[in-house]
């Protein structure tokens, strides 16, 4: 029997998220009678003890006799169990500092650690994550963010919701000002489709770029932007998408058209190395620069978005730029950018969004581990296995042997 355990989360802050939830662990430990899921107790996580047990699912504080082991935030080195499979979001492979330890601990303790975030089919498409969540709980951080800037309205804190139900109630307490508002969305994965949802439950109108930039009217209306709208090539050539993805430095950056068209900027892009910027600090202070809130779900520090200069938290997710003076100020400065930049947005309902991403892993993952990983998905996924790097992931070797 294949026996797998759902980890309590050890990192600090505290993660209140689940890989599966309670009624997940159920219908896998029902469907599959070669395998056993069990739960290590845990006072964090959103989903308490309580919820699992009384499904009758094991809950234990010794996870050891366990083949698989999962989590979501990364596992601290010391808490790591020798000789096991682990799944969760390691943050190793852009070799970040902070984590070489981490995996240089999982090399020592011959571990298979399968990154979440490496989990993709033959074609490089993910496969699983928790990108859509951070999309909705951004969108509506984003009218939070416009309430608070004037001062309109008050939206109940989505990490206060008891679930996504609860916060798309609070929505009938947006009121739009009779101009009409204004929004310019980048990205078309995970991230830009969960905005969406919440922009299309508040029946605001989708325009093609033609119309939006054309657009004069009171109501309010929302454009979802590709990288060949707000980027040109620098010959003036026609270009395309997969030309910019794999040529970046022949294209420069063509937002200033949407920025001084837009009240509020909602950002759900990937931004790659190299890549132009959205808008810079010089443009940001550009008498024609009109947006006035920008909610940067992406929140790459500075990055492709001159606004964002470090990240917002869950409790205090807004903060003012002001372009002039390129510094921080308050929030309802009349000058000054209105900045969400939470970098954590998937945990404010932890719950939807644990639900969300474990009937991905169900789907697209659950199968690998009983059919011999037949489509490498695993494999693929495995940064390191048998106390050493797979091939795969050589390219961190020097990160592990520094």
């Amino acid at each position: 029997m294949l026996k797998i355990g759902i980890l309590k989360e050890r990192k600090s802050p505290p993660d209140e998220r689940v890989p599966l939830s309670p009624a997940q662990v159920l219908q896998l430990n029902t469907a599959n009678s070669d395998v056993k899921f069990v739960v290590e107790s845990s006072d964090i996580r959103r989903f308490k003890d309580a919820e699992y047990a009384n499904l009758g699912i094991e809950i234990t504080k010794d996870v050891s006799d366990c083949d698989v082991l999962m989590g979501v935030k990364e596992v601290p080195k010391e808490a790591l169990i020798g000789g096991k499979k682990y799944f969760f979001f390691s943050h190793t492979i852009k070799m970040q500092p902070y984590n070489k330890e981490l995996l240089q601990t999982i090399l020592k303790k011959n571990i298979q650690l399968m990154d979440y975030e490496c989990l993709t089919d033959s074609k490089g498409r993910r496969l699983l994550g928790f990108g859509r969540y951070a999309g909705i709980v951004g969108c509506y951080n984003a009218f939070l963010a416009y309430g608070k800037r004037n001062h309109s309205f008050d939206l109940k804190p989505a990490f206060q919701c008891e679930d996504r139900i609860e916060m798309e109630k609070e929505l009938s307490k947006v009121k739009i000002e009779a101009q009409g508002l204004k929004i310019a969305l980048t990205g078309n994965g995970r991230v830009a489709h969960g905005a969406m949802e919440i922009l299309d439950l508040m029946h605001i109108p989708k325009l093609s770029v033609k119309e939006y930039l054309a657009y004069k009217g009171s109501e309010p209306v929302y454009c979802q932007l590709k990288v060949t709208d707000y980027n040109k090539r620098i010959d003036g050539m026609k270009g395309s998408i997969s030309e910019f993805f794999s040529n970046p430095e022949l294209y420069r950056g063509d937002f200033a058209r949407f920025s001084c068209n837009s009240d509020m900027y909602i950002a759900c892009h990937f931004w790659g190395d190299g890549s132009p910027c959205i808008f810079t600090r010089e443009e940001a202070k550009h008498p024609d620069f009109n947006l006035k809130v920008v909610a940067d779900i992406s929140c790459d520090i500075d990055g492709p978005v001159a606004s964002t200069l470090r990240p917002s938290t869950i409790k205090d997710p807004i903060y003012g730029y002001e372009p002039q003076t390129e510094s921080e100020v308050d929030y309802d400065n009349k000058n000054a950018i209105t900045v969400m930049a939470v970098d954590n947005l998937p945990c404010e309902l932890p719950k939807d969004a644990s639900t969300d991403f474990g009937a991905e892993f169900i789907k697209n993952i659950f199968p690998s581990l009983l059919n011999g990983d037949k489509d490498e998905i695993l494999k693929r996924a495995s940064i390191a296995k048998a106390g050493d790097l797979t091939e795969r992931y050589e390219y961190l070797r020097d990160y592990v042997e520094d």
